[in-house]
């Protein structure tokens, strides 16, 4: 018999893991309350980064996530997708920061990541301020456009026979021995299941909830500046060197480091920014100006650029800062796949390919299993299946 898998989340992850679920052969559903690619994946900037990531868990997944967008972009179409192998270049704002970062670098060179230090920056980048002592170039690094590769997946997991189903989880159903067999929704649909796939991205801890299966996936909210279409102005997704150190911070005060780059459409993208302030909406006219003094300081000539819009959104974050995705072990027939913060974009295709692994219960060729082990979500567990 055919395994039947719903899909919570119709973001990127939901899609990757419908798209690789469908690919191996699996009877697919993906349910969600709003569109496709609706919630954090259309508040994103598409990034596919591996600059960003001390070696370990979220490195390796990376790595092969890395490849996974190059096939994808084989068999998509990388236009479907406005894939765009761009390179990331990470510059240090001072003298002294310059050997912290290239010491960061050696380490990701160590883990098989491709690294370049750069002493003449404005090579790379001509529109850069002057004065910048270096940087570091990661050739690997890309971009999506994140609502169109979402959308391109589960396009193509539903060419494979899978259903897209609009509606909210209310509960699980489950079994006599407590496996999971379906869930209802809040409209009172029943959807049966072999395996219900957590993949809803903020709201990850709020559907494990209802699903049995709480975890610990909070909001943290960010901004992203959206300038006037321009001339190809920036070639590379460009940051300073801080922003490895904000992604890492558990702090919830407010946090913010320059992040430019420019997109296929001519706009230009401007963040990042960091606060734990839960579900909260409201516009902040003091962070926007921060992120554009800020970006104005690495790109002069933003000064002269209007700003069209500002957006923001919530970036599914756990403590640890490392993505949920395994078997939970306490509710038989769920898989978490969500927590992955502002890099849900770029670790999407290995999401679903290691949660297909999991689902067909055999291993991933591409995965390394310790480093995999790091992911799961009995991390957060003590042996008597308390949360820790």
């Amino acid at each position: 018999m055919t395994l039947k898998v719903l899909v919570v989340g119709a973001g990127v992850v939901g899609a990757a893991c419908a798209f690789h679920a469908s690919l191996a052969g699996l009877d697919v559903t993906v349910i969600d309350r709003g569109p496709v690619g609706a919630g954090t994946t259309s508040r994103g900037e598409g990034n596919i980064l591996l600059s960003d990531k001390e070696p370990g868990p979220e490195l390796e997944l990376a790595h092969l996530s890395r490849a996974l967008w190059d096939e994808a972009g084989e068999e998509l179409g990388a236009d479907s997708l406005e894939f765009e192998s761009k390179g990331g270049l990470v510059v240090a704002s001072t003298d002294e920061g310059l050997p912290a970062l290239r010491a960061f670098a050696e380490r990701q060179a160590a883990a098989g990541v491709l690294v370049e230090p750069v002493d003449r920056v404005h090579d790379l980048e001509p529109h850069l301020a002057p004065g910048i002592p270096g940087g570091v170039h990661y050739p690997q690094d890309a971009q999506v456009q994140p609502v169109l590769a979402a959308a391109a997946l589960l396009r193509a997991a539903v060419a494979r026979g899978a259903r897209f189903h609009t509606g909210e989880v209310a509960a699980a159903v489950t079994g006599p021995d407590g496996r999971v067999t379906g869930i209802r929704t809040t409209a009172g649909d029943v959807l049966p299941a072999d395996a219900v796939v957590n993949a809803a991205g903020t709201w990850g801890g709020e559907v494990g909830r209802r699903l049995g299966a709480p975890i610990e996936v909070l909001p943290r909210r960010g901004f992203v500046l959206v300038t006037e279409p321009l001339p190809p102005m920036v070639r590379h997704k460009v940051y300073s060197a801080d922003y490895v150190a904000n992604v890492a911070s558990s702090d919830a005060g407010l946090e913010t480091s320059c992040v430019v780059e420019g997109t296929r459409g001519g706009t230009i993208l401007i963040g990042a920014s960091r606060e734990r302030v839960g579900f909260d909406t409201t516009m902040n006219p003091a962070v926007v100006t921060k992120l554009a003094a800020q970006a104005c300081r690495l790109f002069p000539f933003l000064s002269e650029v209007q700003v069209i819009r500002a957006y923001r959104g919530f970036r599914p974050y756990c403590p640890d800062h490392l993505p949920v995705i395994g078997p939970d072990p306490r509710v038989p027939g769920v898989v978490h796949a969500c927590g992955h913060e502002g890099a849900g974009i770029g670790l999407a295709p290995a999401t679903g390919a290691l949660v297909t692994a999991h689902l067909l219960g055999r291993p991933w060729h591409g995965a390394d299993p310790a480093a995999h082990a790091g992911l799961l979500p009995d991390r957060f567990f003590t042996s008597g299946g308390g949360s820790e």
